[in-house]
């Protein structure tokens, strides 16, 4: 009785299966087949504020022209963590009408959504955060030149007088690939290993003398911290206030030097924030306006080239206490970019193979040159 049962229980599942359209060689569905495959799929960030928001208007705006053009469909998923972003790949894989997806992973756990598109051979971009155990699979790996980012601070840093002893404060967005990658490109120049190219100027740049090991280390241990919340003004705004009393009282007694390594405009913006408010005592601020201080940033806020040039509303607060101010060049317009590729590759037009990367070019923008360029509208 029980192998009747076994054997009645094989033909229904058979049936089923059949009626519901198995898989295909290529990994899509035969229901996928039938949509044609003619939607992309774009997903990023849920628009808020800062990089993220800008990024996400990117590429509203260009979902909307390629539908428009009519060759292909495409739609915008906007959310706001990577587990969410896990949910949609769901949600695309059973839609069956792939044609490809961009990516811009909010943070690692999409990982398992990149995975899965792998796995139904729904080809990505990967755009912006890289994430490292996934980036074999996608058709493309592109960002801003995360490690000439790194390098391009330390050349404007070494260039305002930074020398081994100097007190560094670095503020790091998150654990991913991009601040990883700056913070190695910022230790490469110092060590000699890396150079640093200046689209602005085409000019290259590397270190007259390298730096020992033990000097990057000891500039970059010990004031430096990921902020929490991710990326945010007011992250670095409650770091620095715990901090701001020690490592200024640690130039004061040294070099008379401070210099902020600040991996977003919108954490530079939570130190001028916080030195507008009444938080720091008026003895720390007298002692950091005493110090030779200079500023790094990366992004390119209109709101910050104003603070830069002169005309932003916090441009006293920065002519008070900074030497320098800048921001390395990083347009969120990349997401443009990365989504005209899937287009490219789409057509036909490929030079890549897969799990191959390409990265745009950054630069330095600060008093000198700040007036040639235009900035993204951020807060």
């Amino acid at each position: 009785m029980k192998k009747l049962l076994s054997i009645l229980l094989t033909l229904v599942m058979t049936v089923s299966l059949a009626a519901c359209g198995g898989k295909t060689a290529s990994g899509g569905s035969e229901e996928g087949k039938k949509a044609d495959g003619k939607t992309i799929y774009v997903m990023g960030p849920t628009p808020d504020h800062g990089w993220t928001a800008q990024a996400g208007a990117y590429a509203e705006k260009r979902v909307k022209e390629i539908n428009d053009e009519g060759t292909y469909k495409a739609q915008y998923l906007p959310a706001s963590s990577g587990e969410e972003q896990v949910d949609q790949v769901q949600t695309i894989i059973a839609n069956g009408d792939a044609a490809g997806v961009v990516m811009m992973a909010l943070d690692d756990t999409a990982q398992a959504g990149q995975e899965a598109l792998h796995a139904e051979d729904i080809p990505f971009i990967s755009f912006d955060r890289i994430i490292e155990a996934t980036e074999k699979y996608a058709i493309l790996n592109y960002s801003g030149d995360n490690w000439a980012v790194g390098a391009g601070i330390a050349y404007w840093l070494l260039k305002n007088g930074m020398a081994p002893g100097d007190v560094l404060v670095t503020l790091w967005g998150d654990n991913g690939t991009v601040c990883t990658r700056r913070q190695q490109g910022f230790e490469e120049y110092l060590l000699g290993t890396k150079e640093y190219f200046d689209k602005h100027t085409g000019e290259t740049h590397k270190i007259d003398k390298a730096w020992t090991e033990d000097e990057v280390k000891a500039l970059t241990s010990k004031y430096s911290t990921v902020v929490d919340p991710n990326w945010s003004a007011d992250g670095a705004y409650t770091y620095l206030e715990t901090q701001i009393d020690a490592f200024v009282n640690d130039a004061t007694n040294g070099s008379k030097k401070l210099y902020v390594f600040s991996q977003d405009d919108e954490m530079t913006f939570g130190l001028m924030n916080l030195l507008e408010g009444n938080a720091v005592s008026e003895d720390t601020k007298a002692k950091l306006e005493a110090l030779d201080t200079y500023v790094s940033a990366i992004g390119g806020m209109a709101e910050l080239y104003a603070v830069i040039d002169g005309t932003g509303a916090q441009a006293a607060v920065a002519n008070k206490y900074f030497d320098g101010l800048m921001s390395m060049n990083f347009n969120p317009n990349m997401m443009i970019n990365a989504i005209n590729y899937m287009v490219d590759y789409l057509g036909g037009n490929w030079e890549f193979k897969q799990g191959d990367g390409t990265y745009s070019d950054t630069w330095v923008v600060d008093k000198d040159n700040v007036s040639q360029y235009e900035g993204f509208a951020g807060h």
